[in-house]
């Protein structure tokens, strides 16, 4: 190969996010890249940095696609993709595998299967984790955003209806961002991973405490 893996990865992932909205550009692609190296390097197994790097550029390029209803599935039709760009580029059959096998796991959909390798375990995780603390919550928002006005759903309410009456089972408010980040927290895989989710969640309480001041549930300081 000419290059390293990971930023050949890279370079072959990013004309694909070029139609992502912001929940899922190059942007999340590069924070779950330094996040899952983060990881690995506190991880007390060895860990293949290169194939979890380009495994982390490549997890999402299926997204803009799913999201137009091109496609059904952005982690299969995503790991197809990046086994023919790999291959293509001479990348051993084995390397691609297992970037493959990164990609297909990375999902919390009850139709993913579960990752086994630790690489696949370290970028779920990282993915994950992109949906918690602070720059979470701004991420939470915007895919709530993107569902906003689609046929059929109801997701643009950015306030805690309960505080007003008006909470329905069809009409979701912002504890769905909580939900949604406490869900994929608790699904985490690695020690480091859950170290660092429940820091963030601390984070994550202390601001839905301070939100809910702010519209009249308590005293706001």
């Amino acid at each position: 190969m000419a290059q390293e893996l990971g930023p050949l990865a890279r370079t072959l992932s990013l004309p694909y996010y070029d139609a992502a909205l912001p929940a899922h550009d190059r942007f999340h692609a590069e924070r779950v890249r330094d996040l899952a190296v983060r990881l690995a390097g506190e991880c007390e197994r060895s860990v293949d940095e290169d194939v979890l790097t380009a495994a982390a550029w490549l997890h999402d390029v299926g997204r803009p696609l799913e999201r137009s209803g091109e496609i059904d599935d952005h982690d299969e039709w995503g790991a197809e993709e990046a086994e023919e760009l790999l291959a293509t580029e001479g990348v051993p059959a084995d390397r691609v595998d297992a970037v493959t096998d990164c990609i297909r796991t990375h999902s919390i959909r009850a139709s993913s299967p579960e990752p086994e390798t630790i690489e696949a375990k370290l970028l779920f995780d990282a993915d994950k984790l992109d949906a918690a603390g602070a720059r979470g919550i701004v991420r939470m928002a915007c895919i709530v955003g993107e569902r906003s006005g689609r046929a059929g759903e109801k997701y643009a309410v950015i306030d805690d209806a309960s505080a007003h009456g008006t909470a329905t089972s069809d009409l979701p408010d912002v504890a769905l961002l909580r939900e949604w980040s406490r869900e994929r927290l608790d699904a985490l895989y690695t020690s480091p991973g859950r170290r660092l989710g429940e820091s963030r969640w601390r984070f994550m309480e202390e601001f839905f405490a301070r939100f809910e001041s702010e519209i009249g549930v308590g005293a706001e300081q």
